[in-house]
C-alpha cells in the first residue's frame, strides 16, 4: 500500500518540474570549511561577488539593539520604503522591498506568466531569469550575446516580431553577470519601444561608472521595472534584502500578490542602518572598484588568462591552454575559491570577485605559480 501511494504522489508532480535542472548555488563557509579542511578565516572566497568588508558597523549595532524580534514585520515596510525613496530618487509608491531581488523576480514571473507564455533571455547572463520563468511553465527564448558579451539588439527585436506567441518579459542585467558589461541608455530606450515588460536588473549598478541607474525612468515608463539589492554594495547577502521600482499599475497587483511578511525585521533593520551610513559604504565601494581595476590589469599579465573589462565587482577571464575546471580545483586546494564556467557561451572561463588588497596579492601569487 505504501509503495503504491508513493508512486501516485510522484505522478502528481508537474512534468515540467521533474524535467528541470536544479539551480546550482554557491556554498557557505561552514560547508566549504569542512570540504577544504580549512578554517573559514583561512579561505579566500572570491566566487560569489560578495562584499568582503561585510555590513556597516551600524548594521551590527542596530541588530543588537533592536527589541522587537518577537513581533511580525510591517507588511508594507514603510520606513524602509521611505529611506529607499531618498536613496533612489523615486517616490515611495513605486518601491517594493523583497526577500532579496530573487523573490521579486519570482513574483514577476508568477504575476505575468502562464504555461506557454514566453520570456526573452540574453545569455550568458544570470541564471535565475530562465529558472523562474520555467517554474511558471513559461517558454524561454534565448537571444545569445556575441563573443564579446554584447547584446544582440536586432536579434531581440526579431524574436519579438517573429514569436508565435508574443513574449511578455525581457530580462536584462546591467552590469551583466558574468562579464560585468553595461548596457547603454540608448540601447535600453530602444528596447523599451518593444511591446513587452523590460526588467532591468541593477544588482551591481553601485560599482558602475558612466550613465548609471535607470530607476528614475520608471514613473514615466509604464513597461519598465528596475530591480536592486543590498547584497553586493552593502554587504547584506546573508540577510536577503532587495527591492524593485515598479510602475504603479504593477504595484497595485503586487500589493495583493506578495506574502505580507516577506521581508523580515532583521533585514529591514540592516537596510535602514546601511542607508544611514552611506559615506562609509561608498568608501568601500570605491575600494572594491579600485581592486577590481587592479585585478583586471594584473590578470592580463598572466599568460593563460584573458580578463574582460568590467563595471561590476568581479572580473571574467577566458582561460587559454588549460582547463578552467582544473584551475578552479587547483586554486581551491590552496584555499582560494573562484567561479568556473564550462557551458555554451562560457566555455573555459573563470570569474573572480574583487576582494581586499591582501586577497588580490594571495590570488596573484598562486596564479603566477601555475604554468
Amino acid at each position: 500500500m505504501k509503495k503504491n501511494t508513493q508512486y501516485q504522489i510522484s505522478n502528481l508532480i508537474r512534468p515540467d518540474i521533474t524535467r528541470m535542472e536544479a539551480y546550482t548555488p554557491v556554498q557557505p563557509f561552514e560547508v566549504l570549511s569542512k570540504r577544504l579542511g580549512r578554517r573559514p578565516e583561512e579561505i579566500i572566497k572570491l566566487d560569489a561577488n560578495e562584499n568582503p568588508y561585510g555590513p556597516s558597523p551600524r548594521v551590527l549595532e542596530a541588530l543588537s539593539r533592536f527589541p522587537w524580534y518577537h513581533v511580525y514585520p510591517d507588511p508594507q515596510q514603510n520606513a524602509l520604503r521611505i529611506a529607499l525613496s531618498d536613496y533612489v530618487g523615486v517616490p515611495t509608491d513605486y518601491i517594493l522591498p523583497g526577500h532579496g531581488a530573487d523573490e521579486l523576480l519570482d513574483y514577476l514571473c508568477r504575476l505575468f506568466l502562464t504555461p506557454n507564455d514566453a520570456i526573452i533571455n540574453c545569455p550568458p547572463t544570470f541564471g535565475m531569469y530562465s529558472f523562474d520563468a520555467r517554474l511558471s511553465g513559461a517558454r524561454v527564448i534565448d537571444v545569445w550575446r556575441d563573443e564579446h558579451f554584447q547584446l544582440d539588439v536586432e536579434g531581440i527585436e526579431r524574436a519579438v516580431a517573429e514569436a508565435e506567441t508574443p513574449p511578455k518579459l525581457l530580462f536584462l542585467t546591467t552590469p551583466n553577470n558574468p562579464d560585468g558589461g553595461l548596457i547603454s541608455h540608448a540601447t535600453l530606450r530602444r528596447l523599451l519601444q518593444l511591446p513587452l515588460l523590460v526588467v532591468v536588473d541593477e544588482a551591481y549598478i553601485e560599482f558602475a561608472e558612466g550613465e548609471g541607474s535607470v530607476a528614475a525612468w520608471v514613473p514615466d515608463t509604464p513597461n519598465l521595472v528596475v530591480l536592486r539589492t543590498f547584497s553586493k554594495w552593502a554587504g547584506l547577502a546573508g540577510l536577503r534584502l532587495g527591492y524593485g521600482v515598479f510602475p504603479l499599475e504593477i504595484m497595485q497587483h503586487l500589493w495583493k500578490f506578495k506574502q505580507p511578511y516577506n521581508v523580515n525585521v532583521a533585514a529591514t533593520v540592516a537596510g535602514l542602518a546601511s542607508l544611514q551610513d552611506l559615506p562609509l559604504l561608498r568608501e568601500r565601494i570605491a575600494a572594491l572598484k579600485t581592486e577590481r581595476d587592479r585585478l583586471i590589469a594584473e590578470l592580463g599579465q598572466i599568460p593563460y588568462l584573458r580578463p574582460l573589462p568590467s563595471q561590476a565587482n568581479f572580473a571574467l577571464c577566458r582561460v587559454e591552454g588549460q582547463s578552467a575546471v582544473r584551475l578552479h580545483h587547483k586554486l581551491a586546494e590552496r584555499g582560494i575559491l573562484v567561479r568556473y564556467y564550462d557551458k555554451p557561451g562560457l566555455r573555459n572561463f573563470i570569474r573572480i570577485s574583487a576582494g581586499r588588497p591582501e586577497d588580490t596579492v594571495a590570488l596573484l601569487h598562486v596564479l603566477r605559480s601555475f604554468r
